[in-house]
């Protein structure tokens, strides 16, 4: 049976979207793709979907993204055939001929039988992911942070100051503008006020960016908020300002009514693992990085979020 490998057209949206929710429906906190927001994703350019096909049927796709933190074959699904095995195989040998600087990534849950598939395309098994999630049940105390640092939301017209403050905090261009704009229209009742910030003599060294999980929230009948991760400029960390920050804005969840939070965190990040728990955050899933090298240009490849 030859199988064709092909590039990703808007016809084939419908049974992209049955493919995709077949191959994930029991997947940890599965929330079914739509078309209308695959779409949308793939419209924003930062997907290259692969189809494989054999006499203009289709077996399955693979999706490529180069995004903030590397290369990544953000899917590999494939229909229940008896050829599953080699089509999964040619689908992610094309995927990787799509990688520009010679590392590419996939993320994997913890203990999932398919880490094996992937050690035998070669794959390295590295650190990972958690999803942290805290119960919300009433305001608690702010920890304490040195004089001079002052907490709010953020303002109308602090979109840009926000931006840099996130992208000099990461090393890495994080946030762009517009993203106050994209989060309203995607996460309604947000706005700027679910931006939390710590200032010094005026100026923004500190922020978190709080969104209810409308995904979660709509598929789950919850009242989920998720956090990002706080950022703080280099020269004031240290002085517990992320960590009483991060309580602020859970505070704040809790007066919208949201009755949990979850957030994302790299598993080797362990200042970060041990302010969350102290929180009250627990780890609610755990993915695993699978890493492959593809020629001596390696890059460092880190989280998704």
């Amino acid at each position: 049976m030859a199988i064709r490998i092909r590039e990703f057209v808007d016809s084939d949206l419908p049974q992209l979207v049955k493919l995709l929710n077949e191959t994930y429906k029991s997947s940890y906190q599965f929330v079914p793709f739509i078309e209308e927001r695959l779409r949308s994703w793939i419209q924003e350019g930062k997907l290259k979907i692969l189809m494989a096909e054999t006499d203009h049927k289709i077996l399955g796709s693979a999706a490529y993204n180069d995004g903030h933190w590397g290369e990544e074959i953000i899917w590999l699904s494939v229909s229940d055939v008896s050829n599953r095995k080699l089509v999964e195989r040619v689908l992610v040998e094309q995927a990787e001929r799509l990688v520009v600087r010679g590392a590419v990534f996939t993320a994997v849950d913890a203990g999932s039988p398919k880490i094996d598939g992937w050690v035998e395309w070669g794959y390295t098994l590295e650190n990972g992911e958690y999803q942290m999630v805290a119960e919300l049940d009433g305001v608690k105390p702010v920890p304490p942070v040195p004089g001079g640092v002052h907490f709010r939301s953020l303002k109308l017209g602090e979109e840009k100051e926000l931006v840099e403050v996130m992208n000099a905090s990461f090393g890495c261009e994080r946030l762009k503008i517009g993203c106050i704009t994209k989060w309203k229209s995607e996460s309604p009742p947000f706005n700027e006020d679910w931006v939390q910030v710590a200032e010094v003599e005026d100026k923004i060294v500190s922020a978190v960016v709080a969104k209810p999980d409308t995904d979660y929230n709509e598929s789950f009948k919850g009242r989920r908020g998720y956090l990002g991760p706080a950022a703080t400029l280099p020269e004031y960390r240290g002085k517990n300002i992320a960590s009483a920050l991060t309580r602020r804005t859970m505070n704040f969840l809790f007066e919208k009514r949201m009755d949990s939070v979850a957030l994302y965190t790299g598993e080797n990040n362990v200042a970060s693992v041990t302010l969350l728990t102290k929180l009250g955050f627990e780890v609610g899933h755990h993915w695993k990085f699978m890493r492959k090298v593809l020629n001596n240009n390696v890059v460092v490849v880190g989280f998704r979020r």
